[in-house]
């Protein structure tokens, strides 16, 4: 089984942001960054952004990279990724005023709202692991990859939880799989009534935007 190349290279490019690799966390995809490039079209000056399950860092440090003024932190409950998030934030020359690294499993140690949250949760379904790529599965950590037998337990709590973190007309970015839109409107429907599902470049349902 070969290395992914991204690893092999040890960076990659994510929307003006320098994504360092080294602690092996989940390689951003293209389809994050379309929809991240939507938010941060979005996005204004003085915003307040959470960064949750972030990994690399990739869309925190995109929405810093891009819209001036912006705050953002960085939720992960990952030691090593914390580490791959403060890299990448001294690679990218951010001011240290201008986030916060949160160690944390969905909101457990989030203390405050936010203009926005944008979250790429764990979505993959154990049911569906033979669908993963071999090269996915040996080398991506499976902490970002899997979350229960249908792939929505970390989307369950996040999403019963994520509105007491949002500020008034907070909106929140959440990737997903296409599969799981059914489902996820019937968890949504119980919580949150301004919501609109999306799909990527590729024509797949991909991220939904829910407003408070």
């Amino acid at each position: 089984m070969e290395l992914p190349e991204d690893y092999k290279e040890g960076k990659k490019d994510f929307l003006g942001a320098k994504i360092d690799l080294r602690k092996r966390p989940f390689i951003p995809r293209e389809e994050t960054s379309y929809w991240v490039s939507l938010a941060i079209e979005e996005i204004k000056k003085d915003s307040t952004c959470l960064d949750l399950f972030s990994g690399s860092g990739c869309i925190g440090l995109a929405v810093l990279k891009n819209i001036d003024n912006s705050y953002c932190d960085f939720g992960e409950k990952e030691d090593l990724f914390l580490e791959q998030v403060k890299i990448n934030l001294e690679l990218n020359k951010i001011d240290n005023h201008r986030y916060s690294l949160i160690k944390t499993d969905v909101f457990s140690n989030i203390n405050k709202k936010y203009d926005f949250i944008l979250a790429n949760p764990p979505y993959v379904a154990l049911s569906r692991i033979n669908e993963v790529g071999d090269d996915v599965k040996e080398f991506e950590p499976h902490v970002a990859l899997f979350s229960g037998f249908d792939g929505l337990e970390i989307i369950k709590e996040f999403l019963s939880k994520a509105m007491l973190f949002l500020k008034d007309k907070g909106v929140i970015f959440m990737e997903f799989d296409e599969k799981q839109l059914k489902d996820i409107e019937k968890i949504i429907k119980n919580n949150y009534s301004k919501y609109e599902f999306f799909k990527d470049q590729f024509d797949k349902y991909r991220f939904i935007r829910i407003e408070k």
